[in-house]
């Protein structure tokens, strides 16, 4: 099994774990929730995973990359994720660029940008701001189409159902 690191024992910095955030996206996508996933790499190993929640669990603030980072502090036991990275694919809101520095996450890989909500330099950038005592490096386009086209699926699927179509798509 692939274990995120390539054959010299270095961690891949692009597509294995963004692929592994679509596989969160997609069990989201499963349970009608906005297909967003997330996972945070130690040391080249995934060590948390989420995905969005918030409509089945009536709670905004479940969004996959909070509970990434509540699983990661978790398995770490320390709220302080420093030599950790975060694969998202869709640029985070305000409140979880927050958090991602408040975790003090050391780089954040995003797959497609949110042109509505971003807070990665869409809409604003949180991560610019210079008066934060932590810095986070900022990667965007890692597997955009894919990353994209889930979330383009999903909408239009729910949009087809609001006016009581069925739209068959396939996300493999």
């Amino acid at each position: 099994m692939d274990n995120g690191k390539n054959t010299w024992g270095t961690p891949w910095t692009g597509s294995y774990f963004m692929k592994e955030a679509l596989k969160e996206a997609k069990k989201a996508y499963k349970k009608n929730e906005t297909p967003i996933g997330a996972v945070i790499v130690k040391d080249g190993m995934i060590i948390a995973r989420g995905h969005n929640e918030k409509e089945l669990k009536m709670d905004a603030t479940l969004h996959a990359e909070m509970t990434a980072i509540k699983k990661a502090s978790k398995k770490l036991g320390s709220w302080r994720l420093n030599d950790c990275d975060i694969y998202v694919t869709l640029e985070p809101c305000t409140m979880c660029a927050g958090a991602i520095i408040q975790a003090r996450i050391r780089r954040l890989y995003i797959g497609a940008p949110d042109p509505k909500a971003g807070a990665a330099g869409s809409v604003i950038n949180v991560f610019a701001i210079e008066n934060f005592n932590h810095k986070v490096e900022v990667i965007h386009g890692i597997l955009e189409e894919e990353c994209s086209n889930i979330l383009k699926v999903f909408f239009k699927e729910l949009r087809a159902k609001k006016a009581g179509k069925h739209v068959w798509e396939s996300l493999e």
